[in-house]
């Protein structure tokens, strides 16, 4: 099999933001340039599928600039060769040697294998050092540069459908269309029926998908007690429902981003949402505030919930927060909008067992 021709790695990294776009599992790690250039000298020795040739990750990381100029099949049949053998100070390496692990466990184990870009040699012990990965033929035909526009978006989306699970295009879908919503104005439907506009952006396209999508799913009979942007600008305010559940509303308490209530349980069920683009999720300290707040309104703990809302836990707002997450809290994705992230308390003398939870 002959070798390929060769994408520079600048237009592979291009290429892979829109293969791969938000929302997709583990997206930094088939996106960022040490996966471009993982891509590129698999493509530079002919790692492909059906060519019998395979690279090992510390390859990876012996790659030269000097080195990827050489781009005729003769210089490349002798690096492919030359790089599985032992050698010493490689001038201008890509990468240090122990960066071969992060390529390995990163890019390519939970990365370009986990979505189909990569497939993996089977028969080899977990502990040989012989070469195991190839790129597939269908992902390389997405990397020819003769590829463009419409006949490009088109085979991008074949690819998508045939390689990345249903939960995986719908998490893509909800991302894409939350990105268009955040260019303009946010229409947000109350469960009332009455609407409201928000200011573009990512904080209000997710407090828009807590009223629409978590609500009704998580909540028996949902009403909007409080919505605001950043805590400054009121875009809503229901004193008449507050009044009717004993809780007072005054802004310069630093409410939450959101006050939802269910009236659906015998005992309306109160719950402080934040929503986190950036930053300030539903902290230990910011949850002991607002549990004055519910306290002062009567409210016990089991009718209080503390939620805070993400767009997605691919996201760096969601790694950077999740250390500062409340216990006795919930996180909520956009993403994944049928599911809930618990945490939860102490076993309270051992009487909560994994087998119950499990059961959740």
């Amino acid at each position: 099999m002959a070798l390929p021709a060769l994408t520079p790695v600048s237009d592979i990294h291009e290429r892979l933001q829109v293969i791969f776009p938000s929302g997709t599992t583990n997206r930094n790690y088939v996106t960022r340039e040490i996966a471009a250039k993982t891509v590129f000298v698999m493509m530079y020795i002919g790692a492909i599928e059906g060519s019998d040739h395979w690279i090992r990750p510390d390859q990876v990381t012996r790659m030269t600039d000097a080195q990827a100029t050489s781009t005729g099949d003769v210089d490349r049949e002798a690096w492919r060769a030359a790089s599985l053998r032992s050698a010493g100070s490689i001038e201008g390496r890509w990468y240090a040697t122990n960066t071969r692990e992060p390529i390995r466990d990163e890019t390519l184990r939970e990365g370009l294998v986990r979505t189909g870009a990569v497939m993996e040699r089977e028969g080899i012990p977990t502990t040989s050092p012989r070469p195991r990965y190839a790129l597939t033929r269908d992902f390389v035909a997405l990397l020819d540069p003769g590829l463009y526009g419409n006949a490009l978006e088109t085979a991008i989306t074949a690819w998508q459908d045939s390689n990345l699970s249903t939960g995986a295009l719908a998490r893509i879908e909800i991302m894409r269309q939350g990105a268009v919503s955040s260019e303009g104005r946010v229409l947000v439907r109350l469960p009332s029926g009455e609407t409201r506009q928000m200011q573009p952006g990512p904080s209000s396209v997710i407090s828009k998908a807590v009223i629409e999508e978590f609500a009704p799913r998580f909540l028996e009979m949902p009403g909007v007690v409080w919505l605001s942007e950043s805590r400054n600008q009121v875009v809503t305010r229901d004193d008449e429902l507050a009044q009717a559940i004993g809780l007072t509303i005054e802004p310069q308490r630093n409410l939450p981003d959101l006050i939802l209530v269910d009236l659906g349980p015998a005992e309306p069920l109160l719950v402080f949402v934040e929503v986190v683009a950036t930053a300030g999720p539903v902290s230990t300290s910011r949850q002991a505030a607002l549990w004055g707040i519910a306290e002062e309104a009567g409210f016990n703990e089991r009718q209080v919930i503390f939620v805070t809302a993400f767009e997605d836990r691919d996201t760096a707002a969601f790694k950077s927060s999740v250390s500062q997450l409340a216990w006795r809290s919930f996180a909520w994705f956009m993403s994944e909008p049928d599911h809930i992230m618990i945490l939860r308390r102490g076993a309270h003398d051992g009487q909560v067992k994994l087998t119950n939870l499990n059961a959740i």
